[in-house]
């Protein structure tokens, strides 16, 4: 296996697993540290972590690939979540979406965001954009660059 977790990830595994009633708790928190930590999650980090909780390894793939925020593939180019939901929608989440198109992103409908107060929002990074419009977009991406 090409994977395998920093020290430090492995002492808050340690540390988590006394906080959790099961280690199969613990498969969120571990596919998350081996995402920041390589940029993506390979099949290898699925069996490191699977052989680390003791869950099997086909149970953290089927978390990895439930949930939209879980990369399997590595990508040059920059991920820009767009929230799909009603309010984004009725806010002018398909304009962005319309707009993103001429982006050298990958962009991803997905759902809420948690942010339906400022709709239409956007994720990059784990930070999300709010109350978007087309130029900001335009401003947002280009100071990300």
């Amino acid at each position: 296996m090409s994977f395998s977790f920093t020290k430090a990830n492995l002492e808050r595994i340690e540390v988590l697993k006394n906080r959790y009633p099961s280690t199969q708790a613990l498969s969120l928190p571990c596919l998350w540290m081996a995402q920041y930590q390589e940029g993506y999650i390979t099949l290898d980090a699925i069996d490191v972590i699977s052989e680390t909780i003791d869950v099997p390894a086909m149970e953290i793939y089927r978390v990895a690939t439930f949930y939209t925020m879980f990369h399997l593939e590595a990508t040059q180019k920059k991920r820009v979540l767009v929230c799909k939901t009603l309010s984004c929608k009725l806010c002018g989440s398909e304009g962005i979406l319309e707009h993103l198109k001429g982006h050298d992103v990958l962009v991803e409908h997905v759902e809420c965001l948690g942010s339906c107060g400022t709709a239409p929002v956007m994720q990059i990074d784990d930070v999300n954009y709010e109350n978007l419009t087309p130029e900001k977009v335009d401003t947002i991406l280009e100071a990300l660059r």
